[in-house]
């Protein structure tokens, strides 16, 4: 088993760790949408569900996932996609957020939407600057004379 476990840590390296980890939640945050949908509706996503009921959101958010985890295990450097696709549903629920704060209809939102903003689209635009590689600084030797 911990062969395996090696084997795959290798295989991801820390950008695609990320993918497969934020692509995994990603799919349970959707499924929660389509198995159980919110009843009544979410406040603030008044936008949303004007445009499709939820069960369609939470497609968007599994759909999402599957492509950010599957390009977890794509070649270093062409993980853009990976990044990309989890990048859409939170800033779509931002976006509905804000909305819904600009029209007065959920003035928390303000709240949720930067939310969303750091803790997701922040994280993950930090996450697709990290290098995959990264070289410690150079150990400093320290002179005769010196503690």
């Amino acid at each position: 088993m911990c062969a395996a476990v090696q084997r795959l840590r290798r295989r991801l390296g820390r950008r695609g760790a990320f993918l497969l980890i934020i692509g995994v939640g990603k799919i349970c945050w959707g499924a929660g949408f389509i198995v159980v949908p919110p009843q009544p509706q979410p406040p603030g996503l008044e936008l949303l569900t004007s445009v499709a009921p939820m069960h369609c959101w939470g497609w968007l958010w599994m759909l999402a996932g599957m492509v950010t985890g599957g390009c977890a295990f794509v070649q270093i450097g062409r993980d853009g996609l990976g990044f990309a696709a989890a990048l859409v549903p939170p800033a779509t629920w931002a976006t509905a957020y804000t909305v819904a704060v600009l029209d007065g209809t959920y003035s928390r939102g303000v709240f949720v939407a930067l939310w969303y903003l750091t803790s997701h689209i922040g994280v993950i635009v930090w996450a697709s600057a990290v290098p995959e590689y990264e070289l410690a600084p150079a150990p400093r030797l320290r002179g005769r004379g010196e503690g």
